[in-house]
This record gives C-alpha cells, sequence and structure tokens, in this order.
C-alpha cells in the first residue's frame, strides 16, 4: 500500500500517478477515496493505465466516489481527446444522465466528432436539435411576451 500517499486527505490523491498503488488500494477493499485517486490517475498516466482504474472506480458502492470516477472519464477525455472502448461503453451504459451527464458532455466537447462512436454521435446531433428547439421556444416565448407588454401599454 502506498505509504506517501495521503488516503485521507484528497488533495495529495489528485497528484496520484501509481496504478499499481491503486491497484493493492482496491484489492484490499479500500473504498474510501478511491474516486478522487482515480482523478488523479485521469491527469498523471497514460489513457491505456488510466481507463481501466476508472471503469472500476465506476462500479465502486459508494455514490461519491463513484461520481469521481465519471469525472475522471471526464478529465481523461478532456487531457486526452479519445477515451478507450471501455469507456465509452461505460459512459454509454450510464447515458447522458445523473453521474455521467458531465462526463459524456465533456466527451462530446473534447473528442473530435470522427473519432467518436456512433451512439455519441448521435447525441452529438440530438443534443444540438434540443439546443434549437429550445432557442425557438424561448425567441417565441419572448416575442409573445413583448406582444402581451406592448398591448397592455396600448390599453392603459
Amino acid at each position: 500500500m502506498a505509504a506517501g500517499w495521503d488516503w485521507e486527505g484528497d488533495e495529495s490523491l489528485l497528484r496520484f500517478h501509481s496504478p499499481s498503488e491503486w491497484d493493492a488500494a482496491y484489492e484490499c477493499g479500500r473504498v474510501r477515496r478511491m474516486g478522487s485517486a482515480v482523478i488523479g490517475l485521469a491527469f498523471n498516466c497514460t489513457l491505456t493505465e488510466a481507463s481501466p482504474r476508472i471503469v472500476k472506480a465506476m462500479r465502486l458502492p459508494d455514490m461519491a466516489e463513484k461520481g469521481f470516477a465519471f469525472t475522471a472519464a471526464g478529465v481523461a477525455a478532456r487531457v486526452n481527446r479519445e477515451l478507450t472502448p471501455e469507456l465509452y461503453a461505460a459512459l454509454r451504459a450510464e447515458g447522458h444522465r445523473g453521474f455521467a451527464e458531465t462526463a459524456v458532455d465533456d466527451t462530446l466537447t473534447f473528442v473530435p466528432f470522427r473519432q467518436l462512436p456512433p451512439w455519441f454521435k448521435w447525441r452529438t446531433v440530438a443534443s444540438k436539435v434540443l439546443d434549437k428547439l429550445e432557442t425557438w421556444r424561448l425567441n417565441i416565448t419572448y416575442a409573445a411576451e413583448d406582444a402581451h407588454k406592448a398591448l397592455r401599454r396600448r390599453r392603459s
């Protein structure tokens, strides 16, 4: 186990860079702070080293640590401009909601469109269509409010 890492303090774990020490802590059943440590792995290790650990952390029973694992997936997308097939599959399984929402958004933002798997490409298109529909709805709402105000001013 890592003697140099403060497993009770989050700050040092963001500099965590040892996949073997993360594996040892995981095998010992240490659940506290594993999600924080996996964010450190996403920042400091290669994607191939960090990816299997991020996926394992996504299955942790502690909801807060599970949330940090999804944050790590988003960090991996930002830092590497790509994800592994396992990470894409884990994010797709979770869907574009809950813990995975921000990680999926980071993936859609930072990974080039041509490198995305089909589900993520579909999410990009669906997101843009929904944004456009919301824009039209707001424009119509604002126009109706302005017309209502103008009519009220005219009547007074």
